[in-house]
């Protein structure tokens, strides 16, 4: 059984990156550590209280960042919703798990400790919790041997012209990682546009006719519907793209890159600036991924979805 850490800004993405893993045999979540992002801490908190109530999550679930290193917060509520939760119908039952007390820093570096090495930690959101964990904790820094991350962009950014959304709020978070010599990989909005969701993926959920299902189904539709209110819409699968890569490896291709994070730019502060000339410019300082085989992505995420949707 490989078991992995997930911090996360938790929005309807984040929670089919985590059905995913949970969902696939062979993979256990760890413990959730929780990060603002897509929505203030306090409703990120409690979509993943109602998500693992719902969902009879056993794994702890920790209180992280409540802002970036610097600045104020940036949320993705224009986008998402004040949930961060968008659905065509069906939203997550109001009741609600219990978080653990353990702070999120504390807690991801017990882990790690007591993990054996190497460990994984598949970060879905701003990378705050990651930098303060190496700020605190800097000699765990090697017991880390991939944080594979869905942020940034080798190409234009959707927050703004430049910018990737998980990489806007927190930039500075990305360069004290990078110069940590933490093993990143880096899953940008050019790879993840590759992976497709439709209506017809969130029907198909329905179908199953379970109560979770159809759950799934309308939070999947409302996901869509980001996109375009059309039934011809499609929307990029994000957070869980990064997911498969750790589930199906072979499902995403990377190449070795120098990563820097914008942080003093106008109008290019979060862009992800995407060195390929390496060794020849720049050493490697991550792995970008650049290719994802839509399909594969696709089966192994739907698949663990329906899985669920059936339990």
């Amino acid at each position: 059984m490989t078991s992995l850490w997930i911090d996360t800004d938790m929005g309807f993405d984040d929670l089919a990156a985590v059905l995913a893993v949970a969902g696939t045999p062979g993979w256990s979540v760890a413990g959730l550590s929780l990060v603002a992002g897509n929505a203030p801490l306090p409703v990120v908190i409690d979509n993943a209280l109602r998500s693992a109530a719902y969902f009879g999550w056993r794994f702890p679930i920790h209180s992280g960042a409540a802002g970036p290193l610097v600045g104020e917060l940036a949320t993705a509520q224009s986008v998402l919703g004040d949930d961060a939760m968008c659905s065509a119908g069906r939203s997550l039952p109001r009741e609600r798990s219990t978080l653990t007390s353990e702070d999120a820093v504390s807690a991801l570096a017990d882990w790690l400790r007591a993990a054996a090495a190497p460990a994984t930690v598949l970060a879905l959101g701003p990378l705050t919790n990651i930098a303060l964990l190496l700020r605190r904790y800097p000699e765990l820094a090697p017991r880390i041997g991939e944080l594979m991350w869905m942020g940034g962009s080798a190409g234009p950014g959707n927050h703004t012209a430049a910018a990737e959304f998980n990489a806007f709020v927190d930039p500075e978070s990305i360069n004290e990682v990078l110069a940590a010599g933490l093993p990143l990989a880096m899953v940008g909005l050019d790879t993840c546009r590759q992976v497709r969701v439709d209506k017809a993926d969130a029907d198909a959920l329905r179908a199953i006719g379970t109560e979770r299902g159809l759950l799934l189904g309308d939070l999947l539709e409302g996901y869509v519907r980001i996109a375009g209110a059309d039934a011809r819409s499609s929307m990029a699968l994000y957070d869980p793209t990064a997911a498969a890569a750790l589930l199906a490896p072979e499902s995403v291709r990377f190449t070795p890159a120098h990563v820097v994070a914008e942080c003093r730019g106008e109008h290019t502060r979060g862009m992800t600036v995407v060195e390929w000339r390496v060794p020849r410019k720049a050493a490697a300082n991550a792995r970008v991924a650049t290719v994802a085989d839509a399909n594969a992505v696709r089966s192994a995420v739907l698949g663990a979805l329906s899985v669920t949707a059936r339990s």
